[in-house]
């Protein structure tokens, strides 16, 4: 089912005039872009879906780690693009005005991925289980809180560090009328949910629930 282009998010990359259609992404519309968009429309290495599909089928595009295996595929939020015959590494992030954009990224750091922690479970066994933004799942020893961040081997498929929440942690607002915004915490109101930030153009006050810390503390 396709996607009429006066329905696609405004956070998106595309022009707002062309086709009817667009090709509407596996996941929620809001939480990233399509592979063919991201291929076709942003990066140009393709000129049309046909060449994307053909991409995709010779195992030329890895999506944190693993051959894109659908064109309609949503690339979210710090998600690790990577081109195997260039070895050129992209990562999804935001646009000071909020929309998605595709930046270049060190070959070093394709097998890392930062992740918001949404959920936090106890297990059978005491064993913590943390859920992430992205929608996975890690069994992990490593002590961090709902809220926080943590930074992703995908190699290993296992938590690296905690980026706790905390006043002086860099953040980027992800949600809201400040989308796209990066700042540094200078206070945080826990009772009502909310961080005063420290931007070039002065103090912004976000939901928490908006914000992911992207940088240790001080």
């Amino acid at each position: 089912m396709h996607l009429k282009r006066h329905q696609v998010p405004k956070n998106w990359p595309i022009k707002r005039k062309g086709t009817l259609y667009v090709v509407r992404p596996n996941s929620r519309l809001s939480n990233g872009i399509p592979i063919l968009i991201a291929l076709r429309d942003v990066l140009k290495l393709a000129q049309n879906r046909k060449e994307v599909k053909k991409i995709i089928s010779n195992k030329q595009i890895l999506l944190n780690g693993f051959p894109v295996k659908d064109e309609k595929n949503s690339l979210s939020l710090f998600d690790v693009l990577t081109i195997v015959p260039s070895k050129e590494i992209y990562k999804l992030t935001l646009s000071e005005k909020g929309k998605f954009v595709i930046e270049k990224a060190d070959y070093e750091k394709r097998d890392f991925k930062i992740c918001k922690v949404v959920n936090k479970k106890i297990l059978k066994g005491k064993k913590v289980q943390l859920n992430l933004s992205d929608g996975r799942n890690f069994i992990s020893n490593i002590s961090c809180k709902v809220n926080d961040s943590v930074l992703v081997n995908l190699n290993k498929k296992k938590i690296d560090k905690c980026l706790p929440l905390k006043e002086k942690a860099r953040v980027l607002v992800f949600a809201g009328k400040h989308s796209g915004k990066k700042a540094k915490i200078s206070k945080l109101d826990l009772e009502k949910k909310t961080a005063e930030l420290d931007y070039k153009e002065g103090k912004i006050n976000v939901l928490i629930k908006q914000l992911m810390v992207i940088e240790e503390n001080e």
